[in-house]
């Protein structure tokens, strides 16, 4: 019915092109945009190139009324995603603690201390951004609660950081969970 180089247009649609290829069940137009698109072959009318087709000024009305009989409702493709749990969901895990970051951290200051586990932070949540990795969970301990003040103020400083305590279970309670909001304007 339909072979490569025919004009034709889609019953149902403001779309007409030309056919460049024919696979199967499946007919490849150009259309008059330059989109290429692909369709069933009884969604299909071959026309005249020069004509251009109305269904009220068509030649013949039977034509018509036979591709319209032929015509098959599309099946209604599904768009939603298949919803993963949160388990299967990959978290960057950041220890911080200080035996963790570097070997000689005897010799150093606690300010030195908190430096290096603030920057290593800083930098794993940059990389996150870079990368798009949603959650990140930061390892911090208990302690005397300094590093996880200056944690929540290095959150606090991105718009698109929400940060809160990680699973208890997991990690009890020295660790800190951040996941990035989406289209923030």
């Amino acid at each position: 019915m339909l072979s490569k180089g025919d004009y034709v247009q889609v019953l149902d649609e403001n779309e007409e092109g030309v056919v460049i290829n024919i696979i199967g069940d499946e007919v490849t137009i150009e259309s008059k945009e330059g989109f290429i698109l692909t369709y069933k072959p009884n969604e299909l009318l071959k026309i005249a190139k020069e004509d251009e087709v109305d269904m009220r000024s068509a030649s013949t009305r039977s034509s018509v009324s036979e591709a319209l009989q032929e015509k098959v409702d599309p099946i209604k493709r599904s768009f939603t995603k298949e919803k993963r749990s949160r388990k299967d969901e990959f978290i960057l895990e950041v220890d911080l603690h200080i035996e963790k970051l570097t070997n000689d951290y005897r010799r150093m200051e606690k300010h030195d201390m908190l430096t290096l586990q603030l920057d290593t932070a800083r930098g794993q949540v940059e990389f996150a951004i870079r990368n798009r990795i949603p959650r990140i969970v930061f390892i911090h301990g208990v302690g005397e609660g300094v590093l996880k003040a200056e944690l929540e103020f290095l959150f606090s400083r991105y718009a698109e950081i929400v940060a809160e305590d990680a699973n208890y279970q997991k990690y009890g309670l020295g660790a800190t969970q951040i996941y990035f909001k989406q289209n923030v304007r």
